[in-house]
């Protein structure tokens, strides 16, 4: 992840503090101030959107909601799919061969209809056992496992977050690894 210390231009955005979590937005022509809560010099750029729990030692815990066991036992066809929570129902979406877009955009396969979705935000692609999802320019990043990435293989269970929703990816008749057998 991008570091920025104080005394340098950031440019507009939401960063953290990497030692305690601490959250600042920044205006364009902004310096990067030292943390307030712990004095801190080094932040990372992050989403405004994007909530993470630490503990006491400033670590991140991921916490798996309720649901996501439920809709993994529920699925008996073998395949891989996107689980998540779109605030009114759990909705599972079977990943097909190839590209699937995600986004605001009436266009996107996978479409949310929330201001902190990008038209165009994230693209999934599946190939054979590879599935790799890629950041399609959007404004709030594109986030796994609590990480911002702009492109990143995934594996069984990870967490994309996308604006406000948490996604997961199941993978169902295949080994949690890529590369591994098919079970």
């Amino acid at each position: 992840m991008e570091a920025f210390t104080a005394g340098t231009l950031a440019g507009a955005g939401s960063f953290h503090c990497e030692r305690c979590g601490y959250a600042i937005a920044l205006h364009e022509r902004d310096e990067m101030p030292s943390c307030p809560r712990c004095n801190c010099e080094s932040f990372a750029r992050s989403s405004m959107f994007a909530v993470e729990e630490t503990d006491s030692w400033g670590t991140q815990e991921v916490e798996r909601p309720e649901w996501l066991g439920t809709a993994r036992d529920s699925l008996v066809t073998r395949g891989d799919y996107l689980a998540f929570d779109d605030g009114e129902r759990v909705r599972i979406v079977p990943l097909q061969e190839g590209w699937t877009r995600l986004g605001r955009s009436l266009a996107a396969h996978v479409r949310f209809d929330d201001p902190t979705v990008s038209r165009r935000h994230a693209l999934i692609h599946r190939e054979g056992p590879a599935i790799r999802v890629m950041d399609d320019r959007s404004l709030n990043g594109v986030w796994v496992n609590g990480e911002r990435v702009d492109w990143c293989e995934l594996q069984d269970d990870d967490e994309l977050t996308l604006g406000r929703f948490r996604l997961y990816l199941v993978r169902i008749g295949r080994s949690a690894r890529v590369g591994a057998t098919a079970a």
